[in-house]
């Protein structure tokens, strides 16, 4: 078979693990990250996309959300096409006016003697939490039982300060999960070194949770390195989690992030960064920066220090994804067994989500 000319296969055809990682999505029945509410005003609506599922988010003029299949039920027209008036969502085409519920509300032309017909969209449990958008996109039963990740650090009085980042990268949500706790990639960093000498010193899988640590140099950039303060925080070791569908990673209680992807397709995935620290250092002084100038602090270190590593990551997972696609064939070569697990669970959650959805189905799990 030439791998390099053909395509790779679907999940139920793989034949190595790797394969069917690349190839799953993400069990629906947990809470995504579609959209930063700040970039919803009221009165706007906006398309987010759930491994191929469109889905209509609209924000009412009282700043309320709501979120229904993203097609009107005449024609089929995309509801994002439209537009919010009041509380409700409105079809460009012919104006047919639908509620928060996916309740049609309203046809403003002529019926020819009929009355409205009872149509009703699916529409999706939404909450707002840490500035984002939150869908549960799965069995809507389900919703109160399943939580949102708590991040006692992001809430109350003295939260820590935190700024979003988000973005569009043109690779399978494994690959980024492989990415962000992989730690033997520091060459690909080497300019901004916010790892380096990484050492594996746990791996352990618990339930749908993989642990993973390090003992690592955290923050030893240039200029980074010095927002950091070293002296007081134990930088030289780092825990991370891929807390199926989350990752986070953990600094001495200092340092974290959490990543949430949600994933489009095969080869694009939106992903939302919430890095924040308990406090950063005037560089050159033994001064911390005070509370309130940290958000600032991190707008400024958003764009100039963690947007472009990050853009690093971006880069190495594109390339990733156009190399998987014409040699998916090619024997696996992974030598650290942290990204083994990441995949077993991806590739495992899947398996058990389709079983759910058609127990008829005779998957087999990889394991090489």
């Amino acid at each position: 078979m030439d791998a390099v000319t053909s395509s790779p296969p679907s999940f139920e055809n793989a034949t190595r693990l790797r394969q069917q990682a690349r190839a799953a999505g993400m069990d629906p029945n947990y809470w995504y990250a579609v959209e930063e509410v700040a970039r919803v005003k009221p009165g706007s609506v906006v398309e987010v996309v759930f491994w191929k599922k469109s889905i209509a988010l609209f924000r009412t003029s009282d700043g309320d959300f709501h979120a229904v299949d993203n097609r009107c039920a005449h024609r089929q027209v995309k509801l994002s096409l439209g537009e919010v008036d009041g509380c409700h969502l409105t079809c460009a085409y012919h104006g047919w006016t639908y509620d928060g519920e996916g309740q049609i509300v309203e046809i403003p032309h002529e019926q020819f003697g009929r009355s409205v017909p009872k149509l009703r969209l699916r529409s999706y449990p939404v909450r707002i939490r840490y500035g984002l958008v939150w869908l549960f996109l799965g069995d809507p039963e389900l919703a109160d039982e399943r939580e949102i990740p708590e991040i006692p650090e992001l809430e109350g009085p003295g939260r820590w300060a935190c700024v979003p980042m988000v973005f569009n990268w043109a690779a399978h949500h494994s690959m980024i999960i492989d990415n962000v706790s992989d730690f033997t990639h520091a060459h690909l960093h080497r300019r901004y070194k916010p790892f380096e000498e990484a050492t594996l010193t746990r791996c352990e899988t618990i339930g749908d949770d993989v642990h993973v640590a390090y003992d690592t140099n955290v923050g030893r950039g240039k200029i980074s390195g010095r927002f950091v303060e070293h002296d007081k925080i134990d930088t030289g070791h780092i825990e991370l989690c891929f807390q199926y569908p989350y990752q986070w990673s953990n600094t001495d209680n200092a340092i974290k992030h959490w990543l949430f992807v949600l994933p489009i397709n095969e080869r694009l995935t939106r992903v939302f960064f919430l890095f924040y620290f308990k406090s950063l250092k005037i560089p050159l002084t033994p001064i911390r920066f005070p509370r309130f100038a940290m958000e600032f602090v991190m707008k400024l270190s958003n764009r100039w220090l963690i947007a472009p590593l990050l853009d690093q990551d971006r880069f190495a997972v594109e390339a990733e994804q156009s190399g998987y696609d014409r040699h998916w064939d090619a024997p696996p070569i992974e030598l650290n067994p942290a990204v083994r697990e990441f995949q077993k669970v991806t590739v495992r959650k899947w398996h058990d989500f389709l079983k759910r959805e058609d127990p008829s189905l005779n998957i087999t799990i990889e394991t090489r």
